[in-house]
């Protein structure tokens, strides 16, 4: 315990490190700011029903905790930073397909510059598109007519289109300072605060519903192994992000009387879950056309239980569905963003080669094999985590806003976010000969 104080306080003594925090707190606090700020014409008195609508679980909640409520709140920022986020996906997307990209892949910083462009102005045709079909939806969604102050004229939809563009330009603005100026990835980070802020009100609605419902001792202990269990998920999703197969890799150097000895052993890497949150996000987007065919089929008894059970995403047949999708596109998204041959390239340019395998192709082949005997496992444990909000709805009957955190996309951004964001300041903390954050006792006497 001493160890980690004496950390924490060396944070504060490295200056860079400190300016660094206190820009990405401000920056943060600047977003958080602009999510309670509502449009202009709409009376915030009367937006009671959208926030009903939106914070009763389900995927409007889902959605709404990633905004950190703004959606709501009908906020200047009611769109976040999912448009971005969406056109960074379209775009890695379609760098296998078109050539163009391919060669801008290639190029290094200057084309990961030009890609960066493209994937902005995409953010905005997004925005552009996604803008009316929001405030369209506000009335279906619970707002009165008598909410809009001077009516949804013209210059009401575009005045709000406007300013709901320029607030989501707005926070990739925030999202890329805070990546340049300061401390972890910007964009992950806004999502994260968006989420962590919605995590006490959907907490003190849990023991809320604990104490009036169980009373007494009965719904303390209740609450008491939530929390418990709540803790174990998030351990398990640390564990799912940080594993990692080793694979050894040695490299020749050249020796004092030529040619090439045998260097000093290395491992190279390759995460358990190599796709991050990817396929679950793929998979929630799919999940919508079982119920939209549902629609499409009208009456019928098949109809009727696409409308309904793929509605629900607390029940069984939509958390079998998702889990099997999750599992197929994590073995697509490892094999289109995982390099297995790049790999293999640029170990044999470095003079490195696995022991036992030839370089070259049978290197990038073995990489291969390997990337899908651990994606498998992989896959499954990613899947499980996913449906792990319907699990223990079923299982200990809780809140489903509060359910939320107990997996899926929420909970693996929050532990994906924190250990990213801890690892660049154990980095800063070890380079200034101060102990990391997160070493070990053994690690710490080989810094000292």
């Amino acid at each position: 315990m001493k160890k980690i104080i004496e950390s924490i306080q060396g944070v504060w003594q490295i200056e860079e490190l400190r300016n660094k925090i206190l820009i990405t707190l401000t920056l943060l606090l600047a977003y958080r700011f602009g999510a309670q700020i509502v449009l202009p014409g709409i009376d915030v008195s009367q937006l009671s029903g959208l926030s009903d609508k939106f914070d009763d679980g389900g995927f409007l909640a889902l959605i709404n905790a990633f905004t950190g409520g703004a959606l709501a709140k009908a906020s200047v920022f009611a769109l976040g930073i999912m448009p971005y986020i969406s056109a960074s996906i379209v775009v890695q997307l379609m760098t296998i397909a078109i050539p163009y990209l391919q060669k801008l892949q290639k190029e290094g910083a200057s084309g990961q510059k030009k890609i960066t462009q493209i994937t902005r102005w995409l953010t905005i045709v997004i925005c552009v598109v996604q803008a009316p079909f929001y405030l369209g939806s506000l009335t279906s969604l619970g707002v009165p007519e008598s909410a809009f102050v001077f009516g949804r004229g013209g210059m009401f939809w575009v005045s709000s289109i406007t300013i709901l563009v320029t607030g989501c330009v707005f926070a990739m603005w925030l999202g890329e300072k805070i990546t340049d100026k300061g401390i972890g990835n910007g964009i992950s980070l806004l999502i994260m605060v968006g989420i962590i802020a919605s995590l006490p009100g959907s907490f003190m609605q849990e023991i809320g519903s604990r104490v009036s419902g169980d009373g007494g001792n009965g719904g303390v202990m209740m609450l008491l192994i939530e929390v418990i269990v709540w803790l174990v998920i998030i351990l398990l999703s640390i564990m799912l992000v940080l594993a990692v197969r080793q694979v050894p890799v040695q490299y020749a150097r050249r020796s004092a009387v030529g040619g090439y000895e045998e260097g000093a052993r290395q491992f190279l890497p390759l995460k358990l879950n190599a796709s991050g949150v990817m396929p679950i996000i793929f998979a929630q987007a799919i999940m919508f056309v079982p119920a939209v065919v549902g629609e499409a089929f009208g009456e019928g008894a098949f109809a009727d239980f696409l409308k309904t059970e793929f509605t629900n995403m607390f029940g069984f047949w939509y958390n079998v569905v998702f889990a099997l999708l999750i599992i197929i596109f994590t073995y697509f998204y490892t094999a289109i963003t995982v390099p297995t041959n790049k790999m293999a390239d640029d170990l044999k340019r470095s003079n490195g080669f696995i022991p036992g395998i030839k370089p070259g192709t049978e290197t990038a082949d073995y990489l291969d094999k390997i990337m899908s005997q651990i994606t498998l496992p992989g896959s499954i444990f990613l899947a499980l985590i996913a449906i792990c909000p319907a699990i223990v709805i079923q299982l200990m009957n809780i809140q489903q806003g509060w359910a939320l955190f107990y997996g899926g996309t929420s909970l693996l951004i929050l532990v994906g976010v924190a250990m990213d964001t801890m690892q660049q300041v154990n980095s800063y903390l070890l380079n200034k000969h101060y102990d990391g954050l997160m070493e070990t006792g053994k690690n710490r006497k080989a810094v000292a």
